[in-house]
């Protein structure tokens, strides 16, 4: 543990002991948790952000879609509005949040839909669009609904047991939270995976014999710009890179970038940072002040969505810029055992044998 958290330890231990006694109120039925009678799968963690949730959930919604009608279902965090809210074409990230503007331009099949009552949510979209499965995106904490399937991510590089809860750490609730959990998926892990790795991780999860663990990594898409189109080829090489991020964890995308220009730049800003026209003003004035030719500016596709804005894209349309689309996938002997684990689930529970 370094210094600098050793000093708000103190304030870890209060933090988690408040969070520990909402559990036991749950556990203890005093706060009650409501079940339901469709499927609700819900994706979540014990950090704060960076493991990968929404493209887990865009991966389920892939999976499922073709057999289930899908709802998804989160708080909409950093929105402009207050409710719940059914995305519609119209719909923007300053309204439902940028990872539910995501999912909505991405499968326009489904409903996607924000509330910060999920009980409330879930009842609403029963009666407005009756799906066969909710989907739960960031809800390991909200433990007013009591999911039928409970999925926690857990970043390959930076283990929740290795974590301390917040200030001090990343942990949103003690980790012995992870006992609730049925599946534990490490995410972000290296296309190429030992056996001894595999264990020793699991070794340090300590799974219960009830609990499931898999290991899912990411693939990374074609330089795609603001208006959608794709530059095909893999292995395309620029001199220069100007990341912006505005996510918990830029570390996987910037290598990732490496492998393709000479010089990476990095603006960092905050999870879910709603870009101003100052802001803007800076990532052109920095990319101005790179003295290279075939340089671009590249972003993350959350981060796009808030791009893509009125008052934002105006200013950045006529630039060189590109976001990375990310998809989820597992490693070959994880692939058929959760999809299968999942696809018993949803059957067994949504009538739809």
């Amino acid at each position: 543990m370094k210094f600098s958290q050793f000093i708000l330890l103190p304030f870890s231990l209060v933090y988690a002991f408040a969070t520990a006694v909402r559990n036991k109120l749950f556990d203890w039925n005093i706060l009650r948790s409501k079940s339901f009678d469709k499927p609700i799968i819900s994706v979540g963690n014990l950090n704060v952000g960076g493991t990968g949730k929404t493209p887990h959930v865009e991966y389920l919604i892939n999976f499922l879609k073709d057999e289930f009608k899908i709802a998804t279902l989160s708080r909409g965090y950093k929105r402009k509005t207050k409710g719940f809210i059914i995305a519609s074409d119209n719909s923007s990230a300053s309204e439902i949040g940028d990872e539910p503007y995501q999912i909505n331009r991405k499968f326009p099949g489904i409903t996607v839909a924000v509330d910060e009552k999920r009980v409330h949510g879930i009842n609403e979209l029963q009666i407005l669009s009756n799906p066969d499965i909710n989907l739960l995106d960031d809800a390991f904490q909200h433990r007013y609904v009591k999911p039928g399937l409970s999925i926690l991510l857990t970043d390959y590089h930076n283990l929740y047991t290795n974590d301390y809860p917040i200030p001090s750490g990343r942990l949103r609730e003690c980790r012995s939270g992870a006992k609730r959990a049925d599946i534990i998926i490490v995410t972000k892990s290296s296309k190429v995976l030992s056996p001894i790795v595999r264990k020793d991780i699991e070794e340090k999860i300590k799974p219960k014999s009830r609990q499931k663990v898999f290991f899912s990594y990411i693939e990374h898409g074609y330089f795609t710009s603001l208006n959608g189109e794709e530059l095909k080829a893999k292995k395309i090489f620029f001199t220069s890179i100007l990341l912006v991020a505005g996510i918990a964890n830029s570390y996987p995308l910037e290598v990732y970038l490496k492998k393709h220009c000479d010089e990476l730049e990095v603006m960092k800003y905050p999870d879910h940072h709603n870009y101003s026209e100052k802001d803007v003003t800076k990532i052109i004035e920095t990319f101005e002040k790179i003295f290279r030719k075939n340089k671009i500016i590249v972003t993350t596709e959350k981060d796009a969505m808030r791009f893509i804005q009125p008052g934002i894209i105006n200013h950045l349309i006529s630039l060189p810029v590109f976001y990375i689309p990310i998809r989820t996938e597992f490693h070959k002997q994880d692939k058929t055992k959760f999809n299968k684990y999942i696809l018993d689930y949803v059957r067994k529970n949504s009538g739809n044998n």
